[in-house]
């Protein structure tokens, strides 16, 4: 992914981005010689004060077996899209696309002990359905237990965070702000995407703000 000086989103602006809510991406591996990567959407755990980023995944699944091949790993978060058309811009600008994502690069680890995978899989339990903590995962116990042997964990350790916000930043105000104004008539009209829109339109509004906020006075 290109990442422009102008788009880069820095540390504390993509874990708020995440926090929000995105937890769900596409995870790539390298694929044996002759074939392309191989991709799989998966939810995820994050946990950037350790670096690291849990997962589960069924044992018979492609991805694991290029995970033993080659550890090194991506997974890309993607979300505020939109198509921003020629005529939208400044003349002579051609069309282009909105979007937020942070790509995790990562060095995975399968886990295939009983007591590693229940660690793994009561932890997401915990953070996707807090409403029911007694529903946890003991090795010997019970129904999840039995359905262990199917399942591998993942464990992917973060060696670099790549994220762009891709929202013609180097725009002057009068100009974005007509865009977004563009986006929001798309927001509110028929047809598809409208949420891509006005999610489009307030990350644009939102990276606005932060780049034209004033700095605090030293005190």
């Amino acid at each position: 992914m290109l990442v422009r000086s102008w788009d880069r989103g820095d540390e504390d602006e993509w874990r708020a981005w995440l926090a929000e809510g995105r937890d769900f991406g596409l995870l790539a591996a390298n694929g044996r010689d002759g074939e392309g990567p191989v991709l799989v959407p998966t939810h995820f755990l994050l946990d950037a004060e350790r670096g690291e980023i849990l997962l589960h995944l069924a044992a018979p699944n492609p991805l694991l077996a290029a995970v033993r091949a080659d550890p090194n790993v991506t997974l890309a978060v993607t979300d505020g899209h939109a198509f921003v058309p020629s005529h939208w811009r400044e003349a002579n600008s051609p069309p282009t696309s909105y979007y937020a994502s942070v790509h995790f690069h990562c060095t995975a680890e399968v886990v295939e002990s009983a007591a590693g995978k229940a660690e793994i899989l009561n932890r997401q339990l915990a953070h996707f359905q807090p409403e029911s903590p007694e529903v946890r995962v003991v090795p010997g116990e019970g129904e999840f237990a039995r359905q262990l042997p199917g399942l591998r964990g993942l464990r992917l350790t973060v060696r670099e965070v790549r994220a762009k916000f891709k929202y013609d930043d180097r725009k002057p105000a009068e100009a974005q702000y007509a865009i977004a104004e563009h986006l929001a008539e798309r927001a509110a009209g028929p047809g598809r995407g409208r949420d891509d829109y006005a999610a489009a339109r307030t990350q644009l509004l939102r990276r606005h703000r932060r780049r034209t906020a004033a700095p605090r006075a030293a005190g």
